[in-house]
């Protein structure tokens, strides 16, 4: 198993009480195995048992404790690849609708999240996406062209307006409308709690070490403790490991990011930051800030083209401390140290898009993989796409974002 993530972690401390689920004992029979209790396994259990399908997840460790423990919570529709981009990449339509149900799966977040028993801390925000030189500048405008003649409920700002709100400037910055916040970990943990009560089934500590598929359609996994599952389907939600999809697919490329959140601010000193808005940026890597509802600040970014999270304090603690000089630069006010900091691995595709899908080579097989800065964002598109599939219903986002696209070969 991939260690994906090291340091100290901030959002499982704000949920130290939850369920614990056991782990697989006897055969089971199911309509759906979910492999992977994070983000994508647990709302698609949610989604899918909610509408009528028999579901059971599969977690080998324990329900988010992957990638979702080191997910930093910013839902946003905008995506790594900018819609001028996107627009380049595969046309106008497909770029358009790609980017428009990235704006409903926000809402959709937000529908659920109301729903939970547990506070998932989900709020409405907006954020401010600006050019990190003058040279930016120019493609800013033309993403700001394509967003606003599409019907994205997005602004301006010049330099001037810039400054009027915070305490720096830049060249000019997009105001995008209709993003949100989340506590990834106590969102998850919601869910789980939420598909169980639907009658979903939730196993912990289960690792599933075979998977052998039949003429007559089904799939049968084993676990490494020898129990026998059967499956009319199997979606994969593993977040960062490749080695394990089944059929030839073109792996992603694999990063180490870094992040940090403070202790709990002064109010008053928060008040430079308008509406707390996610601050987001044009260079590549960015960086990004957002707050919490107890008024920390996270930071990440700082991105390095290696998989592996820095272990050790000293080194990890170097490029903590460039976040730390980032943070107050941008805010000179907010002096208050870091608490949790932490490294930790994503995922990129090569055409900057999700893999969400049926195995071309493997009926009743689907990937929930969500690589990119929006991933929790494609996991909602994506418990949707699958429930459609899964049903053998069309669904317009399917060819967009499936495993046979062709800019995965180009």
């Amino acid at each position: 198993m991939k260690e994906l993530h090291s340091g100290h972690l901030f959002w499982p401390v704000t949920l130290e009480q939850h369920n614990n689920y056991p782990a697989v004992s006897e055969g089971l029979k199911v309509q759906v195995a979910i492999i992977g209790g994070g983000m994508s396994g647990s709302i698609c259990a949610y989604v899918l048992q909610k509408n009528g399908l028999s579901t059971a997840v599969f977690e080998r460790d324990t329900v988010a404790g992957g990638s979702t423990s080191a997910n930093t919570g910013l839902l946003q529709f905008s995506n790594d690849i900018m819609l001028c981009d996107l627009i380049d990449q595969i046309g106008e339509q497909a770029a358009v609708k790609f980017y428009s149900a990235c704006a409903d799966a926000v809402k959709q977040i937000g529908k659920i999240a109301g729903e939970l028993p547990l506070d998932p801390h989900f709020l409405p925000r907006s954020s401010l996406y600006y050019a990190s030189s003058e040279q930016d500048r120019p493609k800013l405008l033309k993403e700001y062209e394509a967003l606003k003649r599409n019907g994205f409920d997005v602004s301006f700002w010049e330099a001037d307006m810039i400054l009027k709100h915070f305490p720096f400037s830049r060249p000019g910055a997009i105001i995008t409308n209709g993003d949100a916040e989340v506590n990834p970990f106590r969102f998850v943990h919601g869910l789980a709690d939420a598909a169980a009560s639907f009658g979903a089934r939730i196993y912990e500590h289960t690792d599933i070490v075979s998977h052998e598929s039949t003429a007559g359609g089904k799939h049968h996994l084993t676990t490494a403790s020898g129990h026998a599952i059967e499956a009319d389907h199997v979606i994969y939600a593993i977040g960062y490991e490749p080695e394990e999809l089944r059929g030839q697919l073109i792996k992603p490329l694999l990063n180490r990011s870094f992040a940090a959140v403070t202790a709990v601010q002064d109010k008053e000193k928060l008040l430079h930051w308008h509406n707390k808005m996610f601050i987001w940026e044009t260079a590549r890597p960015y960086l990004y800030m957002r707050t919490t509802v107890d008024d920390r600040i996270v930071i990440g970014g700082l991105d390095e083209n290696t998989q592996h999270p820095v272990d050790g304090e000293q080194a990890r603690g170097k490029r903590i401390d460039k976040l730390y000089d980032k943070l107050t630069a941008h805010f000179p006010m907010l002096d208050v140290p870091f608490e949790y900091e932490w490294s930790a691995t994503f995922g990129e595709s090569v055409d900057n898009l999700p893999f969400i899908g049926e195995d071309p080579a493997l009926p009743g097989v689907y990937y929930c993989l969500g690589y990119g800065g929006n991933g929790t964002i494609y996991s909602m598109m994506a418990s949707h796409i699958l429930l459609d599939l899964i049903n053998k219903k069309q669904n317009p986002l399917a060819d967009i974002v499936g495993l046979g696209r062709p800019t995965l070969q180009s």
